[in-house]
């Protein structure tokens, strides 16, 4: 006969402030599973690069029945333009003006070593109080061939006045995964769309250096997956494929719509 497998021990309710929300937001309470991103300001480069990656999966979210809230701190004006900008749906973001609700569930609030946030922020990017940031930034110039590509061939893109055409990518690294100098340029590309329109994505610079989390909740408010943002660049356990926590709770990739 064989052996009883041992009861597994019930998942962790999501922190009550969360349920809280979600109970207040249209269908987004318990009965289905859910994803919500709590991220920094709409200007930090986390807050966008993960919207960015999330974009492309939104139908198969839906078509899976997940439903999908973002939190960041920022106003109406922020909200409009990061919309644009990512292609993240407006209907799916919510802002707040400051990180009331990301100090409430826990979230790292980011180095104070220094008085004020920009000294803060900038030894943070020198991976100060923020690990693995460093190293995120090197992947970024080195490229990685576990990392899917990101710039297509017959894409342009556009870094101020100068536009760069993403063959020119694949004939210095190849295809079909993230070469060199790839990501640096998407992260560049991101960056100087926040600086030139800072105060429209920051209009409050006392919260640069918060980060933020990650929660995919059960239809009873359970939690199935849960990231705290330990640093910059952080927004994710697996930076190479950062939305790999979903792969168990998605079709595969062929037969998504």
């Amino acid at each position: 006969m064989a052996a009883a497998q041992p009861a597994q021990e019930p998942r962790a309710l999501a922190p009550e402030p969360l349920r809280r929300l979600l109970a207040d937001v249209k269908g987004l309470g318990p009965g289905r599973r859910r994803l919500v991103l709590l991220l920094g300001p709409l200007g930090d480069f986390d807050s966008i690069e993960y919207a960015q990656a999330l974009v492309p999966v939104l139908p198969a979210l839906e078509a899976a029945d997940i439903g999908v809230l973002a939190i960041a701190i920022g106003d109406q004006a922020g909200r409009d333009r990061f919309c644009r900008f990512t292609g993240f749906p407006p209907g799916l973001l919510r802002v707040h003006p400051d990180a009331s609700l990301h100090r409430a569930l826990g979230l790292y609030g980011g180095l104070e070593l220094l008085p004020g946030p920009w000294p803060n922020l900038l030894l943070m990017c020198a991976g100060i109080g923020s690990p693995g940031t460093l190293a995120e930034v090197l992947r970024g110039y080195t490229g990685d061939r576990h990392a899917p590509q990101r710039i297509a061939d017959d894409e342009t893109v556009a870094l101020g006045g100068l536009r760069l055409s993403g063959s020119l990518f694949a004939r210095a690294g190849g295809r079909g995964f993230l070469r060199p100098f790839e990501l640096a340029t998407v992260r560049l590309r991101n960056m100087l769309e926040v600086l030139g329109h800072w105060r429209t994505y920051v209009p409050s610079g006392g919260h640069l250096t918060q980060r933020g989390g990650t929660y995919l909740l059960d239809a009873e408010d359970r939690i199935l997956h849960q990231h705290r943002d330990p640093g910059l660049l952080g927004f994710s356990a697996t930076m190479a494929r950062p939305l790999r926590f979903l792969d168990p709770h998605l079709p595969p990739p062929a037969s998504r719509p």
